[in-house]
């Protein structure tokens, strides 16, 4: 098998020359698809001995629509693709086990391994990302950005969506898996990634991103075997507006009763913490907040720009 790499990168100046330097020798093409940047990444990637695709930033620009159009400027005889955001480092020996699974599984389109933050240390929230891509070895629902894939699988089932501006890896590997196909987390060191989260504006972004992430992935596929993030949705909707707007109504009409709802929001949180720490349980229970605004934003106003936090 023939292995090229796709990073798509927007203003990433010295992590994605680290990520484009990690990639050398370790794949037989490098594409890189940059989104209108302005710190000199363009010329640094070609520099670097990249094949550099610029998409016209005349047309919404999109995570998915990147992927794809690396993969469109894949040579001949490319069999597997590594997409790569321009933020992480691959780790070696992450593609010699990677290959080796997918030869011997040929009914798996897609093999990812363990992302880590780089500097976890940084902020709690880069800490509480370190954890969230720590997801469970074996068969999965679905990869993140980082992943080898079966480049014969993707463009069968049509490659990403391109007008997707956050959640594309999951709604793709949804089509995936209904294709036939399965989706494999390895106990191997993949990438490494880089947040640069350290102030709250930027994680209640994300978060909202991720809302915005979970309604429209339950409204493309929510109906499905798998209820393709419905849970989350409600979720988000339940602590982060319904259970809001109704203790606010009570509070004018009822109060006692609206502050005995109120208090579920406490016992909530100590539930959390109990599970999952102090921290988690925090930011878990907070972030309800933005990923309902974020909902709502993809309900009432689908204008296709993505949601940038850094």
């Amino acid at each position: 098998m023939s292995i090229g790499a796709v990073v798509i990168g927007r203003n990433e100046g010295a992590r994605l020359e680290r990520s484009l330097q990690g990639l050398a020798g370790q794949v037989a093409q490098i594409v890189y698809v940059d989104s209108g940047s302005t710190d000199g990444s363009v010329p640094m990637a070609r520099g670097l001995g990249a094949e550099v695709v610029e998409l016209d930033m005349q047309q919404p620009f999109t995570a998915a629509r990147a992927r794809n159009a690396g993969m469109a400027a894949l040579g001949e005889g490319i069999t597997l693709v590594q997409f790569l955001d321009g933020d992480c480092i691959l780790r070696d020996g992450w593609l010699a086990v990677a290959e080796a699974h997918l030869s011997a599984h040929p009914q798996v389109a897609v093999v990812c391994g363990r992302r880590r933050e780089e500097k976890p240390e940084a902020s709690v929230y880069n800490r509480l990302i370190d954890r969230e891509w720590d997801t469970p070895v074996g068969e999965a629902l679905a990869c993140g950005g980082d992943a080898l894939m079966r480049l014969d699988a993707l463009r069968a089932v049509g490659g990403y969506r391109a007008e997707m501006i956050a959640g594309e890896e999951p709604e793709l590997c949804q089509r995936l898996r209904r294709a036939g196909w399965q989706i494999w987390r390895l106990d191997a060191e993949m990438a490494w990634h880089d947040a640069q989260i350290t102030q709250v504006g930027q994680w209640w972004r994300r978060s909202l991103r991720a809302g915005h992430a979970f309604a429209e992935g339950a409204a493309l596929h929510g109906r499905g075997p798998d209820r393709h993030w419905v849970a989350e949705t409600r979720r988000a909707l339940l602590w982060g507006a319904l259970l809001p707007a109704v203790i606010l109504l009570l509070a004018l009409m009822l109060p006692w009763a609206g502050l005995g709802l109120a208090l579920l929001y406490p016992l909530q949180l100590l539930r959390l913490m109990w599970r999952g720490g102090a921290a988690w349980g925090f930011f878990t229970l907070l972030g309800k907040f933005p990923e309902a605004l974020g909902v709502l934003k993809y309900h009432m106003r689908r204008d296709g720009r993505i949601i940038e936090y850094r």
